[in-house]
């Protein structure tokens, strides 16, 4: 381990990675903000006034500028663009503007992604040195062995996170989706079942993830069993899609549980069985259902999407009748908790960025550090997770507390005392 001095002059400890991170920093920005710049011209090299001079071309740099890095600040000096077109429609004059380096930017991505990112894109462990000296500038005291020995510690990390006791921590919501990130896992049907909940306090945090079969309930109750002997308490609701093997493994391993149908899982099973010129006023007429004021407007809301859908179409009106029940829990707990529990999106937005970082490629690596990979990827994204609306609420629900429609009807008995 290394100290570093920050800005406001304190000492922080950093591990040579990092350090060799912070001294590549300004060679990596500087090439890639002049490629970004060099393909942005040349795209527009066609483009000339009436004299024949390029409307685009090279304008010197900007002015230095500090951007802080995880492993310290580095300043970055990026190149300008003399932009003369204008926009025929408004007036204004175009302008460049970088993708890699927003005018806003000061601060980058966590240093803890960058060699995650680099594996997952294909890198076996002889191809990272030249990477590094590529991307950072420098890859002193990295040689393939010491890759690999950080490879294994990412792999023990996962492993690690999957055997953590978890009698600590209560969560009472869980999100549950089986997802396919773009890495090599170690069967052709092979997906991630990821398990995510909401502690007492409202904030959320990845409980488990680990490879499996999306549709298999032996899949699911292995993972949930697992979780249960290290000491997870049952949940109050679990969030899912109702095509997984999820829900029969649930009933066995926490069979007080309620359950929740995700309705982004579900408008797309319905819409999958409607022609395309019925599709957007069936969006709209779902998305009346669960935004629906209170669960009896709801219910009547799937009662006018039978009537107009069902003569012509009854296997998609059916995915959301026979699923009823499942599709409107969520109006039985808190109001402020509603956007959060009517679908998976806190698995689906983690994994879509996942899935933007990571390329099958033929030096994926093997299953288990492509797992390793993806789970230090969420792992890092779960530090910007947001704590839910009204977390106020959630020790409520845990202890009992009876909702209608998203108001509170019944506090909790030793509340009341």
């Amino acid at each position: 381990m290394l100290s570093v001095v920050t800005d406001d002059s304190s000492t922080q400890s950093t591990s040579l990675i990092d350090e060799i991170v912070r001294e590549g920093a300004r060679r990596m920005l500087a090439a890639a903000l002049e490629a970004e710049v060099n393909q942005y011209i040349a795209e527009l090299a066609a483009e000339t006034d009436e004299r024949g001079r390029r409307l685009v071309a090279r304008n010197g740099h900007h002015r230095p500028r500090t951007v802080v890095r995880a492993a310290g600040p580095v300043e970055v000096k990026a190149p300008r663009v003399n932009d003369r077109r204008v926009d025929e429609t408004t007036g204004e004059r175009k302008r460049f503007s970088s993708k890699i380096l927003a005018p806003w930017c000061r601060k980058s991505p966590k240093i803890s992604e960058v060699l995650p990112l680099l594996y997952l894109h294909g890198l076996s462990s002889g191809d990272f040195v030249p990477a590094l000296e590529q991307f950072l500038g420098s890859a002193a005291g990295l040689s393939p062995a010491t890759v690999t020995r950080l490879i294994r510690q990412w792999q023990d990390d996962h492993t690690a996170f999957q055997d953590r006791d978890l009698s600590d921590r209560d969560f009472v919501y869980v999100w549950a989706d089986g997802v396919l990130p773009k890495v090599r896992l170690g069967q052709a049907h092979s997906c991630v079942l990821v398990l995510l909940g909401v502690r007492l306090d409202g904030t959320k945090e990845l409980i488990a993830l680990a490879e499996g079969l999306r549709e298999s309930t032996e899949s699911w109750a292995d993972l949930l069993r697992d979780c249960r002997r290290r000491g997870m308490r049952g949940p109050e609701l679990v969030v899912g899609d109702g095509a997984m093997g999820l829900w029969k493994a649930l009933a066995e391993v926490f069979p007080a549980a309620r359950h929740q149908r995700c309705w982004i899982h579900k408008a797309r099973n319905v819409t999958n069985c409607l022609p395309k010129s019925a599709q957007p006023a069936a969006t709209k007429a779902m998305r009346e259902i669960y935004n629906a004021e209170d669960r009896a407007h709801a219910g009547q809301a799937i009662e006018a999407f039978a009537r107009i859908y069902g003569a012509k179409w009854p296997k998609a009106v059916a995915k959301i009748t026979d699923d009823a029940e499942e599709l409107l829990a969520f109006y039985d707990f808190p109001a402020e908790h509603w956007i959060h529990l009517r679908t998976t999106n806190p698995i689906e937005s983690t994994f879509s960025t996942v899935n933007l970082r990571t390329k099958v490629t033929r030096g994926a690596g093997s299953p288990a550090a492509a797992l390793a990979m993806v789970f230090k990827l969420v792992e890092s994204a779960q530090a910007r997770w947001r704590t839910i609306s009204g977390a106020h609420l959630v020790p409520l629900i845990r202890a009992g507390a009876r909702f209608e429609n998203g108001v509170l009807i019944e506090r909790p008995k030793q509340a009341v005392a």
